[in-house]
């Protein structure tokens, strides 16, 4: 028998054999089997399956009985206070003397029994799943995940919020730097505006902190959160709150597979961005290019099931909803506010004062009164800060010593608002003027950002170097001309420094070359040479004591 040959094989080329006239014993010979397989392949065309072993004895075997009856004295025994399989090898050795049974026996053991003691007790079928069918534009699913990325150079964890349409699969994005309350209503409409509608039906959540206050039971009441419930209220949602743990994310396993796929899709290798604007910008081209893909078997693209869907979603309401979460904050010493360990900077003649912060998920806006006053980039660590150097410049025009080491200064250095030409002409002006006078002088240029834009201030600032100017009055009227000439910014400081092209004009020059031409004849003097004394002819000496 050749080793390549099944048995059903075997039989098949012994039966066809037979029928060309060879006899048993030919065919015993020809594929070396007994004459008995000969005869069985005769009688049938398909073989015996091979008889079962009996199980072997174990040295467990005169224990199960007594582990089966730990096992269902568990089932209505605490949670907390079950058999474990450590402590049930314990007991075997302590009370029944079972010295011959190993542990990784009687852990096999129970692992396999425990669930089949459970279903002869009635306690519960074994976990199975029902597939489920969803009509269009009626149910949604949305989750949170986290997920690790690159900010300005900096890997950070941030977290990623998934709105799923059931029917479709069609998913939008959204990356946030947290993921509270106002991360999950921004991303609420986010999606709105990208779906172009709402969901007609329930949709699946799970018991986050910005939706839930409390879990009411062992029942899916809820006790909600007030601003969840007045978001929902306002974009008539009809959320369906998932059980805890894992079972819940059964429920809603359409958004739970959506994160994985997306994370591990997109996400790999870990993306690069200079802001989370930007990584958003790259998550909507995404979700974009996703809708020409089939999910598992289907037989239409996500964008095909979604174009019948689209039209049947309900319409986003007109009015929108202030998603950010307003706080009231006090103005410490430090020219600084805290938000949820955080602190950030305020305009130093703030000092003291309470004001009122509006948290977004990405940025915050401080308040006095309803004048804006500052607005800063939210942060993604705790206990951080993030100053900004204006806010500081009224104090620092005082105390120019303090300026050199300033936390601001550094992350403005850092930031690019503090540039290179920047330090070039400060080093210039500290030369010139003395530390003292040349850092006020630098302050003083640092307050004309305020009204006039960064790039024209920079290419001042490089004019009044090559020049020469170090004041801040050079600087200004430089920068002007550059704003009316649209001058580009300088490359390099010693550029700036070498070329001589731009001299600086002087007030009153530029002044005057800004009035009109002046056409009138110039003015006559002669009336006044009557005033002037008559020649002398030539050879007369003047009289004595006379004028020469």
């Amino acid at each position: 028998m050749s080793r390549s040959m099944s048995k059903v094989g075997l039989f098949a080329a012994v039966r066809r054999d037979a029928r060309a006239g060879l006899s048993g014993r030919q065919i015993a010979l020809k594929y070396r089997i007994s004459r008995n397989t000969v005869a069985k392949a005769l009688e049938q065309a398909w073989p015996e399956p091979r008889k079962q072993m009996e199980p072997r004895t174990s040295r467990l075997d005169t224990f199960k009985p007594v582990i089966d009856e730990m096992l269902r004295a568990d089932l209505d025994a605490p949670r907390k206070q079950r058999h474990t399989a450590k402590r049930i090898f314990a007991r075997l050795l302590d009370e029944h003397q079972a010295a011959e049974v190993s542990y990784q026996m009687v852990r096999a053991y129970v692992a396999r029994r425990r669930g089949e003691i459970k279903i002869e007790a009635g306690r519960g079928p074994p976990q199975a799943f029902v597939p489920q069918s969803h009509r269009p534009g009626v149910e949604a699913e949305v989750d949170f995940g986290d997920v690790t990325v690159r900010i300005a150079g900096e890997q950070v964890k941030c977290f990623l919020f998934a709105f799923r349409m059931s029917y479709s699969g069609k998913a939008v994005h959204r990356i946030f730097a947290t993921g509270g309350q106002e991360a999950f209503f921004e991303g609420h409409v986010h999606a709105f505006g990208v779906l172009g509608g709402l969901p007609t039906g329930k949709v699946r959540y799970d018991n986050l902190k910005a939706a839930v206050a409390q879990v009411l039971g062992f029942s899916r009441a809820r006790k909600e959160t007030e601003r969840w419930t007045a978001f929902r209220s306002h974009y008539g949602l009809e959320p369906f709150y998932c059980q805890p743990g894992v079972t819940g994310a059964h429920e809603k396993g359409g958004v739970e597979g959506d994160i994985g796929w997306f994370r591990r899709n997109h996400l790999v290798p870990v993306p690069e961005a200079a802001s989370l604007a930007e990584l958003n910008e790259m998550i909507d081209l995404w979700d974009l290019q996703d809708q020409a893909r089939r999910i598992g078997s289907r037989a239409h693209t996500i964008g095909e099931y979604f174009a019948t869907e689209q039209p049947l979603l309900r319409p986003v309401p007109q009015e929108p909803f202030e998603t950010g979460l307003l706080l009231p904050v006090r103005v410490d010493r430090y020219s600084q506010i805290t938000v949820r360990t955080n602190r950030y900077s305020v305009p130093a003649r703030l000092i003291g004062r309470p004001l009122r912060v509006m948290l977004h998920a990405s940025e915050l806006i401080v308040y006095d009164g309803s004048e804006s006053v500052a607005r800063h980039e939210r942060l993604f660590a705790k206990a951080s800060c993030r100053l900004e150097l204006d806010h500081y410049l009224e104090v620092l025009i005082r105390k120019p010593g303090a300026l050199p080491g300033a936390t601001a200064l550094e992350q403005a250095r850092a930031a690019g608002k503090f540039t290179p030409v920047h330090d070039t002409w400060w080093a210039a002006a500290c030369k010139a003027h003395g530390d003292r006078d040349g850092t006020r002088a630098l302050i003083e240029v640092l307050l004309l950002a305020r009204h006039i834009p960064t790039e024209y201030l920079v290419a001042g600032l490089a004019a009044a170097l090559r020049a020469g100017a170090l004041t801040a009055d050079a600087v200004a009227l430089e920068a002007r001309k550059a704003a009316e000439d649209d001058r580009p910014l300088p490359v390099s400081p010693a550029e700036s420094a070498h070329d001589g092209t731009s001299p600086v004009t002087f007030l009153t020059q530029r002044r005057l070359a800004q009035l009109p031409r002046d056409t009138r004849p110039l003015p006559s003097v002669a009336v006044y040479d009557q005033l002037l004394k008559h020649a002398r002819p030539a050879g007369e000496r003047p009289a004595q004591g006379g004028n020469t």
